[in-house]
């Protein structure tokens, strides 16, 4: 046998044992946590931090955490597995969708706020989502002492305020420019969250052209109506079922007035293509232009002159300060307040426009009622014009850069032009640098994992470029950019904000001030992958014998037959956002990224921000290509933190093949999915065809396989689907659901509601030819207990031949979705070769998982012991962990914990348990935090 050196041999070093003696799906109350006393780094005369304080924690209840909420029904069943006993608690209230009665009534309101004419402090502020990914539009905060405005809120704005700590909760209005995935794909979010914090939860007015009833049609699929009965649409609908509140002007053209007030006016100006009547004028074509006016302010008065024109200090002085005239003291003269004040200062003036196609423009050229505030030398001055102070342009570089769109900027004389439209200039600047810091301690310590973003060089994007006219000045918008409105005296540009960009030579350095030991760790970890790689021993398999086996402990040096001879290119795991309930400051919500390569791609689940994480990861370009080679979309349920990302990908794909021939991207979810998509296509075109997760369980592909024998389509009466039998099993499932000593059926929850194999027969044979194209051999959902309509899935490769005629198994993919422990969870996982598990809660909150029917990480890892998964990554942490979350280590032999980023090939799965070790040094001296403090600060 040939020499294994003593790294390479730590690498494949036993694990522990497991141990069947304790029930399954029953964890300990309060596990000891673990310490960091073994590292394999050198030691350090530093003791290392224990994480006992997280401990600690799992005495608090979640009424405490929630606070005020009712403790939540919570139901005992029993399920049983094929090959054990064993016993779980869920909430079958909230399993069943029946829970709502159970939460505290909330009804959002906006909020009073007294407003300070004087305003001392007030300014435009670029909030850059988006600029580092150009995967969204950037927001612009309109700043006051006592009032906020935002507009737009693209994907990621959530997650950008809890990191630079804008407080959302002070937000009074959201203003669309155009109402679109791209400007509003993180409003939905927002609003749940704003909706869930305090007793009676926040509301913020939202602002759109007519096209914004169809958005809020969408989003009330998912979102309580509560939540949104604080919007206001303007313009011209181009539907005659237009809601009430509609706001249209005598001329498409003229401003609406939105906002008015002692301390702001607020008009919108609507832009469409031109030439094109209001009939043909389709959803989401329409864009808007805003203009801030802040009211002038009254000048200084003068007290020597007052005093020459013969007044005594007294109360004439406020009378004339406040506009009226007065008579003189001493002298037979009216005083007058032009006689003894300064001149007015004039109001400041904001503009925000977006102008998004070369059509749009020459309507925008054509507006009458912008010529009052043109200032240019060309342009006919008059005692009303108003003088611009700044202009943000939203605009695409692909029209900014036009000869006419530069003159038209040359109209505002003077004004400071800020462009905020996508530029390339920002690629390389991350925007959640604590994100990208974790990121690239991962990197450094363990790149196999944890690769590098995939950014391109500022040297190629510069020279991608092409040439752009430049008449009139302007600059880069970057992020937190400061244009100051008040005080007068620092009206301009303000920089101090912009964050100092941080490289990855700053970050190494100060890790390895803050752990010295992290510069042997990673030189370890090197000659690991570096042995690894010259080292031509192969492992023996499990199925050396040629007979397929499914054995549910796997010993340190067997390898699961399906990675035999596997090749890097054959699969890699991405996970995109490994967070729950809310986008937070390290971790994104839910999206696992199947690579496929040659062969395509999927994604399971796509919660905010998912396309944003996808160009982090490959680079604006190389998420580009993904995005046109997906094969599929999966849905696991319809809470928000899972799916709200899914339009601006959909979206985007449509774009990138617009005049390619292609065929819709099947979406596949639950059926409340299907409900929100239909509706928001009404708004914009997303390309895609929809299919029931109910279709593509194990008993639907088996009543499809028979049909397809008997060349029988399932419409036909003599289809299974219209068997009576089959309708007397259907209901006689409904009428036992949760009943004691059952298995838990997530699904199926109302009678009489029979999957339509018929309407999904088509859909089964273009999926079935889509899986046959990627190399797998099977696509099945099967329901989890979470919530009504909640399914994990399981993708199975299909079999390869060696070079040498032998047949290899493929391998197995599961992930569990949203879910407590369940027996079809268990037996979905028999033989998997990889269990991706969610892991909300640790082993000390089982009170908290039950209630929100999640798991605690024990449990996950139980699951996937029991059914012999060959590994476990586990994810969707709650925000509570914000880095690393609490586990027992004893558990942890076959497991991996996720962070946002991490790869995983499917080559590189026998070494994937040995970085737990690593990431425990990398962590030691982190604080434990309740990450969900810095949400609320951000909010509140």
């Amino acid at each position: 046998m040939r020499y294994v050196s003593p790294n390479l041999r730590l690498l494949f070093s036993p694990p522990l044992r497991p141990t069947l003696s304790v029930p399954l799906f029953i964890s300990k109350p309060n596990p000891k946590p673990f310490s960091f006393s073994t590292i394999l780094a050198s030691s350090s005369s530093k003791r290392p931090r224990s994480f006992s304080n997280l401990s600690r924690r799992s005495n608090s209840t979640f009424k405490d955490r929630k606070g005020g909420g009712r403790d939540m029904t919570m139901e005992e069943t029993t399920g049983q597995s094929k090959d054990s006993s064993s016993s779980f608690g869920f909430n079958k209230r909230r399993a069943e969708g029946r829970d709502k009665s159970d939460r505290p009534k909330k009804n959002p309101q906006l909020k009073e706020r007294k407003l300070n004419p004087t305003n001392t402090i007030a300014y435009v502020q670029i909030l850059g989502t988006g600029m580092d990914t150009q995967d969204t539009s950037p927001s612009v905060l309109l700043f006051f002492d006592k009032q906020r405005f935002i507009f737009n809120a693209g994907e990621g704005l959530q997650r950008f305020c809890t990191e630079h700590k804008v407080k959302l909760s002070k937000i009074d209005h959201i203003f669309l420019s155009r109402v679109c995935s791209e400007t509003a794909g993180g409003l939905s979010g927002l609003l749940l969250t704003l909706a869930g914090m305090g007793e009676e939860g926040y509301s913020v007015k939202i602002w759109g052209p007519s096209d914004l009833n169809f958005l809020v049609g969408a989003m009330k699929s998912f979102i309580p109506h509560a939540t949104m009965v604080h919007t206001q649409s303007f313009g011209q609908s181009p539907i005659s079922d237009a809601a009430e509140n509609v706001t249209a002007p005598i001329k498409a053209s003229d401003p609406i007035v939105l906002v008015k007030d002692e301390v702001v006016k607020i008009s919108a100006i609507l832009l469409q293509p031109h030439c094109l009547e209001q009939s043909q004028i389709k959803p989401g074509e329409m864009s808007v232009l805003y203009i801030c006016e802040l009211p002038e302010l009254m000048g200084k008065f003068d007290p020597k002159r007052a005093a020459a024109l013969g007044l005594k200090a007294g109360p004439k002085y406020s009378e004339l300060q406040h506009g009226k005239s007065v008579k003189s003291d001493r002298l037979d003269i009216m005083v007058h307040p032009a006689d003894v004040m300064d001149p007015p200062v004039p109001g400041p003036i904001v503009i925000l426009v977006d102008c998004p196609t070369e059509s749009h423009l020459q309507e925008l050229l054509s507006i009458e009622c912008l010529n009052g505030y043109y200032t240019d030398v060309s342009s006919h001055l008059t005692e009303s014009t108003k003088m611009v102070n700044c202009v943000i342009h939203l605009s695409p570089a692909s029209v900014v850069s036009s000869p006419n769109y530069q003159k038209w900027m040359k109209k505002f004389g003077s004004a400071q032009h800020i462009m905020a439209g996508h530029g390339k200039k920002t690629l390389e600047v991350p925007i959640l640098k604590s994100s990208a810091r974790v990121t690239s301690r991962l990197n450094y310590l363990w790149p196999q994992f944890f690769p590098a973003p995939g950014f391109l060089s500022l040297q190629h994007l510069s020279s991608s470029e092409g040439p752009i006219l430049k008449i009139c000045e302007s600059i880069p918008a970057e992020n937190l950019l400061k244009f100051t409105l008040r005080p007068y005296a620092q009206l301009g540009l303000d920089r101090s904000h912009i964050p100092t960009p941080m490289g990855q030579s700053q970050v190494i350095d100060e890790l390895h001030l803050e752990i010295p030991e992290i510069a042997d760790a990673a030189q370890h970890v090197r000659e690991f992958w570096q042995e690894l790689k010259e080292s031509r021993e192969v492992l023996p398999t499990s199925n050396d014998n040629g007979v397929m086996i499914e054995e549910p402990w796997l010993t340190e040096d067997t390898l699961p037959g399906c990675l035999e001879n596997i090749r890097r290119d054959d699969l890699e795991i991405v996970l995109l956002g490994t967070g729950s309930s809310q986008p937070s400051k390290y971790r994104n919500v839910s999206s696992v990224y199947i690579n496929l390569f040659s062969k395509g791609s999927l994604l399971l689940d796509c919660g905010e921000g998912t396309l944003g994480q996808l160009k982090r990861r490959y680079g604006v370009d190389g998420a580009d290509k993904a995005i046109r080679n997906l094969k599929c979309v999966w849905i696991s349920h319809i809470h928000a933190d899972h799916h709200t990302g899914l339009a601006r990908v959909l979206a985007l794909r449509r774009d990138l093949l617009k005049g390619v021939p292609h065929e819709p991207l099947l979406v596949i979810g639950p059926r409340q999915l299907k409900r929100y998509l239909d509706a928001y296509q009404r708004l914009e075109d997303l390309d895609m065809q929809f299919l029931d997760c109910r279709s593509t369980t194990k008993a639907s592909w088996d009543t499809f396989v028979r049909d397809g024998a008997s060349n029988n389509d399932g419409s036909s009466p003599q289809s299974p689907r219209h068997s009576n039998a089959k309708n007397e099993s259907m209901q006689e499932v409904n009428q036992t659901l949760f009943a004691k000593g059952s298995r838990m059926q997530s699904y199926l929850r109302q009678p009489g509601s029979p999957v339509d194999h018929s309407a999904a027969y088509p859909f089964l044979k273009s999926l079935k030819k889509m899986l046959g194209e990627a190399g797998l051999e099977a696509l099945i959902s099967f329901p989890v207990v979470h919530c009504p309509q909640a399914f994990g899935i399981v993708l199975e490769a299909a079999e390869r031949v060696s070079s040498v005629g032998k047949v290899i198994p493929g391998w197995k993919i599961v992930y569990s979705g949203d879910t407590r422990p369940c027996p079809e969870l268990v037996d979905a996982c028999r033989g998997a070769t990889v269990l991706i598990h969610e892991a909300t809660f640790e082993d000390g909150l089982v009170d908290e998982a039950i209630a929100r029917n999640h798991s605690t990480t024990k449990e996950a890892i139980e699951v996937g012991n029991s059914a012999g998964a060959y590994r476990i990554v586990l994810t969707h942490f709650s925000q509570r962990y914000p880095k690393i979350p609490v586990f027992d280590e004893t558990h942890m032999h076959k497991t991996c914990i996720a962070f946002d980023m991490m790869s995983i090939n499917i080559a590189d799965l026998p070494v994937l348990p040995k970085v737990l070790p690593y990431l425990k040094l990398l962590f030691r001296n982190e604080v434990a935090v309740d990450e969900s403090d810095d949400i609320l600060d951000a909010l509140v």
